[in-house]
């Protein structure tokens, strides 16, 4: 007789004391592979469990590549939406029917022999077995039938995956619904919003691609005057947009998204209150031939440049620092035609700007 969702849930806890959640299902010590791309700051890597040549793969074998963080390691790139964070866990595919049976046999009967496994935690373990075995079943999702090893090579049993780079343990291990069945060609069940998704390949892409470093041209370039208009730019040559794909490829489930970042603006903060910027609002936007700012040039000391800054006060012995960040606009193209946009994404640098008095004679 099918459970309802509650029950479910409380199996999913006895999931949890199984080691569902264990280490096979996270992501394993990423590798570094590949050559870097041209015109990027990282490089191919891949998070991945590892298969074992017969077919078998761990969860969360998703493959970086363009502008991302080497190692798996998250990028540089910060959100400017402060309620905007990549997803903390999904659902991914795990095993197929007959390594499944052999994992799960495994934890199952180690839990139920341990001494003092009893009441709440020994109850859901022993419905997670019927559940594989019998098909025991509940309500949205049913059970199976000798861990379904009949239809072995025509799925695979998918289950939670952490994603390692999410500091809230909580959060982290939030996906706890039993490993559930996927036929090979098809969508995973719509009650499991964490499927792994293009949309969710693009956040994750979001959150380990790489921005190029922003260190803007200043004139004059060692040292300014104080009350001497500082000019500012960036030449087109010295950043273009980025890409950045995650991809996720196993049997019977190829999906992938590539997330694009352009450059939309320049932002400058002196690094103190005694300065002004051009504009006022230190917001330098994008020209038509994708440069910020103007080179200064001969003659034009005179000029207001239309981006920059003005300092009022001396540096004295030591340096302003003056921070510059670009503002990328960011969107995402995926399998299937899917698609959207991203939260614009900021990255930064200080530079160091020595201001000194100008000196003068009197007679």
């Amino acid at each position: 007789m099918p459970v309802n969702r509650s029950l479910h849930l409380a199996l999913s806890t006895g999931a949890a004391a199984l080691g569902l959640t264990m280490g096979v299902l996270a992501c394993a010590n990423p590798a570094y592979a590949g050559e870097e791309p041209a015109n990027t700051q990282g490089a191919n890597t891949e998070e991945s469990g590892g298969g074992n040549g017969n077919g078998i793969y761990a969860a969360a074998r998703i493959q970086y590549s363009g502008s991302v963080a080497k190692d798996g390691g998250t990028g540089n790139v910060t959100s400017s939406d402060v309620n905007w964070t990549p997803p903390p866990c999904w659902y991914a595919p795990y095993l197929g029917a007959k390594d499944f049976k052999k994992e799960m046999s495994k934890h199952i009967e180690g839990q139920l022999n341990t001494p003092g496994m009893g009441g709440t935690a020994g109850s859901a373990l022993g419905e997670t077995k019927r559940h594989y075995e019998d098909e025991y079943g509940w309500t949205d999702t049913p059970g199976y039938k000798d861990y379904n090893v009949e239809n072995d090579g025509k799925g695979m049993f998918w289950a939670g995956v952490e994603n390692p780079n999410e500091p809230d343990p909580l959060k982290r291990s939030s996906c706890t619904d039993l490993p559930f069945w996927v036929e090979n060609g098809e969508a995973p069940p719509p009650q499991y919003e964490e499927a792994i998704s293009p949309e969710i390949l693009a956040a994750l892409a979001y959150q380990h691609m790489e921005l190029p470093d922003t260190k803007v041209t200043l004139a004059p370039e060692a040292n300014t005057k104080v009350n001497l208009p500082t000019w500012a730019w960036l030449d087109k040559a010295v950043f273009d947009e980025v890409q950045a794909t995650a991809a996720l490829n196993v049997p019977g489930f190829n999906i992938q998204a590539t997330t694009t970042a352009r450059p939309v603006s320049l932002k400058l903060e002196p690094g103190t209150k005694d300065a002004e910027t051009y504009p006022a609002s230190g917001e330098c936007v994008i020209n038509a031939d994708k440069s910020i700012g103007e080179p200064y040039a001969k003659g034009k000391a005179d000029q207001t440049p239309p981006c920059g800054l003005k300092y009022f006060r001396s540096s004295g012995d030591g340096t302003y620092k003056l921070q510059a960040t670009i503002t990328w606009e960011i969107a995402w193209t995926g399998t299937g035609g899917a698609g959207g946009d991203l939260p614009d994404g900021t990255f930064g640098n200080e530079q160091a700007v020595t201001v000194q008095e100008i000196q003068a004679v009197n007679r």
